[in-house]
C-alpha cells in the first residue's frame, strides 16, 4: 500500500492528533528555555482540500469542518483553530489544512527549533516547497528524504535539553509497530527525559494491546500514557474507526486537560452511538 495523507487530511484523526500536539506545544512555551520539536514523518506540511484526492473522500468535513462550525468551541482549541484560520483567512469552509510541521512552526518561538523528516520521495519534494515559504532557516531544518526513525539517533539528545518527538508513521508496513518500539527504545537511551508522542490508527485491538505491552516493556521506560478516541465502535466496518497516542513523558498540563478534551472530541466527532474515548497509564507516574 502506498499511503497518501491527502485523502485523509483534516479528518477526525487529524483533529485528535493536532489538537493534542498544539496543547503540548503551548505548555512547552510556558517556560523560557528553548526546546526542540522533531517530527519524524512530516508528510507534505500543508494540504489543499481542492485536490482530486481530498475531494474524493471529503473526510475533512467530518473533522476540522465540524470543529470550525462549532460556535461554542472551548478555549483549549484556540491555538489549533487560529493556525487553521490563518491558513484560510478565517473561512469557516477551509481550502487548506496545516500538517503537524506547519502547526508546530506556527506556535513555536524564535528561540525554539523544528526538525522535520519525510522519507517518501515525492512528498519530500512537496514538503520542501511548502515549508520553504515559512522562512526562518535557523528555526527550521528539513531532512527530506530522510528516514525519521534514524533521526532519533542522529538528532538526540538535543542541545536544548527539552522538547517533543512526534512519531506519526503511515502504518503501511506490517511491522510498523515493531519499528516504532525499536525507535523509542533507541531514542530513550539517548534522551530519557524527552517527550515522545506516537500516533497510531486503531484497526486491530489485538495489535494495539501487543504494542502497549511492548512499549511498557522497554527497559527503564518513563511514565507512559495511552490515549484513545473512537468515532464509532470497532465492529462497525466503515473505514477507520479510531486512533490513539502512546505518549512517553506527556506534558503535565495537557494530561490534566484530557478530562475535558476527550469528552468534547467524542461528542464533536462521533459518527455513531458507539463513539468513545479513554486514557490510562501504561507505565505509572513515579
Amino acid at each position: 500500500m502506498n499511503y497518501r495523507h491527502i485523502y485523509h487530511a483534516g479528518n477526525f484523526a487529524d483533529v485528535f492528533k493536532h489538537l493534542l500536539l498544539t496543547r503540548a506545544i503551548s505548555y512547552l512555551n510556558q517556560k523560557a528555555k528553548p526546546y526542540l520539536v522533531l517530527d519524524t514523518h512530516g508528510g507534505i506540511g500543508r494540504y489543499d482540500f481542492a485536490t482530486e484526492e481530498a475531494q474524493k473522500t471529503n473526510e475533512y468535513r467530518d473533522g476540522i469542518g465540524r470543529l470550525l462550525a462549532d460556535d461554542h468551541r472551548p478555549a483549549f482549541t484556540d491555538d489549533y483553530v487560529a493556525c487553521v484560520n490563518a491558513l484560510n483567512n478565517g473561512s469557516a469552509d477551509p481550502a487548506h489544512y496545516p500538517g503537524s510541521p506547519w502547526l508546530a512552526h506556527a506556535l513555536m518561538r524564535t528561540q525554539d527549533r523544528l526538525v522535520v523528516c519525510e522519507l517518501h520521495q515525492q512528498d519530500a519534494v512537496t514538503l520542501r516547497k511548502n515549508l520553504v515559504t515559512l522562512g526562518d532557516s535557523k528555526k527550521l531544518q528539513i531532512l527530506a528524504p530522510q528516514n525519521g526513525y534514524q533521526a532519533l539517533s542522529a538528532k538526540l539528545p538535543p542541545n536544548e535539553k527539552r522538547g517533543l518527538v512526534l512519531i506519526d508513521p503511515p502504518f503501511e508496513q506490517v511491522d510498523e509497530f515493531d519499528q516504532v518500539t525499536t525507535a523509542l527504545e533507541q531514542g530513550l537511551k539517548r534522551w530519557q527525559t524527552g517527550s515522545y508522542a506516537v500516533w497510531f490508527p486503531i484497526k486491530d485491538p489485538v495489535k494495539i494491546a501487543a504494542f502497549y505491552d511492548a512499549v511498557a516493556a522497554i527497559p527503564d521506560v518513563p511514565k507512559t500514557l495511552a490515549i484513545e478516541l473512537m468515532i464509532r465502535s470497532a465492529d462497525e466496518a466503515k473505514g477507520l474507526s479510531g486512533c490513539g497516542f502512546v505518549w512517553i513523558n506527556p506534558p503535565f498540563g495537557m494530561v490534566n486537560e484530557l478530562n475535558e478534551i476527550l469528552p468534547y472530541l467524542t461528542r464533536l466527532l462521533a459518527q455513531s452511538d458507539g463513539a468513545s474515548s479513554d486514557y490510562r497509564w501504561l507505565v505509572a507516574e513515579s
